[in-house]
């Protein structure tokens, strides 16, 4: 049962970020801090994880095809579709939940602890929405476009791999990369890295954001805002997938 009464507190909470926010100035600019620091910061690792993954799908795919009427090219192809269909949305939004939701856990639950978000709410100002809000925009709007360039880097690496180990020859991995490509799955990859994104601000804020006590309770409230945000992670990329590709 108490499942359904953090489901239900959760649905609360949500339903006080979404209020409209008090000062609009403030609130864009609150956007645009969030967009660098959960965003653009966030640029260098999917750069790194995105490029290795690249690689490591294509020598993988291509060290394992060792019967001689497999054409070469499919290589290629499977480096792109594994790149578009899963690891630049999924993959890519597990790393982002250790990093993006433990510092959204961390910044909220030290604020909670020295009743700083009691200061917001005396003065008038609703916290959640002045907190969570700009968070939730500014990570629905950035993380897909991480994944377009983690698309794009994954891609990239897969080519390197290649050129630098000759695993299979250049020309069948590029005939690889453009044969029968199919747009919807750049669409069904950025559909879900919205909805990561979505989990990604809004669970960590409501772990942190209810906790109770002092540094050792934000420690258990980053570590479950990480675990709880993989989780659904994981169930919903099953639930899209199940609902866009079926």
């Amino acid at each position: 049962m108490e499942i359904f009464y953090h489901i239900g507190k959760y649905l609360v909470f949500l339903k006080k970020v979404f209020k409209q926010p008090q000062k609009r100035n403030i609130f864009i600019q609150n956007i645009f801090f969030e967009i660098e620091k959960l965003g653009i910061n966030s640029v260098i690792i999917v750069f790194i994880i995105s490029v290795f993954m690249g690689a490591v799908i294509t020598l993988q795919t291509a060290y394992n095809i060792e019967v001689s009427f497999v054409p070469l090219y499919l290589v290629g192809l499977g480096t792109r579709d594994s790149m578009f269909l899963e690891f630049s949305s999924t993959i890519v939004a597990l790393i982002l939940a250790g990093k993006v939701g433990a510092n959204i856990a961390s910044e909220i639950g030290t604020m909670k602890i020295r009743e700083q978000i009691e200061a917001l709410d005396m003065m008038g100002v609703n916290s959640e929405s002045y907190l969570v809000l700009p968070k939730i925009i500014a990570s629905v709007f950035t993380f897909p476009l991480l994944t377009l360039f983690s698309m794009f880097v994954g891609i990239f690496g897969g080519y390197l791999a290649v050129y630098f180990t000759n695993a299979i020859p250049l020309d069948d991995f590029v005939y690889g990369i453009h044969y029968y490509f199919i747009p919807f799955y750049i669409t069904y990859s950025l559909i879900k890295m919205a909805i990561f994104a979505f989990i990604i601000a809004t669970v960590p804020a409501y772990q942190a954001y209810f906790i109770r006590g002092g540094a050792l309770e934000v420690g258990k409230a980053n570590t479950k805002a990480v675990v709880y945000s993989s989780i659904l992670i994981l169930f919903f990329n099953v639930i899209i997938t199940q609902i866009l590709l079926s």
